[in-house]
């Protein structure tokens, strides 16, 4: 028996969760809770690598992994096993089995984030989890203005969290769409890949342009400053969740 690359997809809801990322100290993170179901499968150390490392408290519908195994369960069973033995709060959708050179976070080529926004009016009770509820309807029509100014390729060093970052802060982002659907305005962001928080700073800085706080014009500022204080607040964790991680081929 040798080991196989396999290429998991998995959706979790992030709430208790202190991220993708497995912490020392901290057990209670979606990385961690894959590799220990995997290693008690196996019966060995198993390394699950991720497309991206969520933050504490957001979620993902499709987020990707891979890890190598050694087993002679077929993928469906490798699947079946995990979700027996995975909290309720993270599932693995499919198992497949990939190519040795598969790697979850060097081979994508771009990620789908979707940020939800409560309108309505009253409490979001039941999706409190997943929703950020806004105070009043912002003007979505200056805050695509405004979107407009942030698509393409940019220096994106105003809109992360890291002020030590040393690697480049230059990301495209090439689609934002702002939508409202009765009680809910989302905004759905597309980019080869996306700073710490980055998402969450962006969504907060649209916001205030929505409420009137800065002009939609200011984005230009912005980007050129490239300095995180003159940027919007980080709009919280659950109201965030990674949609879909794509890949060529």
């Amino acid at each position: 028996m040798e080991k196989h690359n396999y290429k998991l997809l998995t959706a979790y809801d992030g709430t208790r969760y202190y991220g993708w990322e497995r912490q020392p100290g901290k057990p209670m993170t979606i990385q961690g809770k894959l590799e220990d179901v995997l290693s008690k499968m196996t019966g060995e150390e198993v390394e699950v690598i991720g497309a991206g490392r969520t933050d504490a408290g957001v979620h993902a519908r499709g987020m990707v992994a891979n890890a190598r195994l050694m087993t002679d369960r077929s993928p469906e069973e490798i699947r079946d096993y995990m979700n027996r033995y995975l909290p309720e709060d993270i599932c693995v959708q499919e198992v497949k089995k990939a190519s040795d050179r598969f790697h979850s976070r060097y081979n994508a080529i771009g990620k789908t984030y979707r940020y939800t926004c409560y309108v309505g009016g009253g409490k979001p009770v039941f999706d409190r989890r997943y929703v950020y509820a806004l105070d009043g309807l912002p003007d979505i029509e200056k805050m695509r203005t405004a979107a407009g100014y942030l698509m393409g390729t940019h220096d994106f060093k105003s809109f992360c969290h890291n002020p030590r970052m040393k690697k480049s802060t230059i990301r495209k982002v090439d689609q934002i769409q702002i939508q409202r659907d009765q009680d809910y305005l989302t905004l759905t962001y597309h980019g080869t890949g996306f700073l710490q928080y980055m998402v969450r700073i962006m969504t907060g800085t649209l916001l205030e342009v929505g409420f009137g706080e800065r002009a939609p014009e200011s984005m230009e500022e912005l980007l050129a400053a490239k300095d995180r204080s003159l940027a919007g607040a980080t709009a919280p964790p659950q109201g965030l969740c990674l949609m879909q991680v794509d890949y060529g081929g």
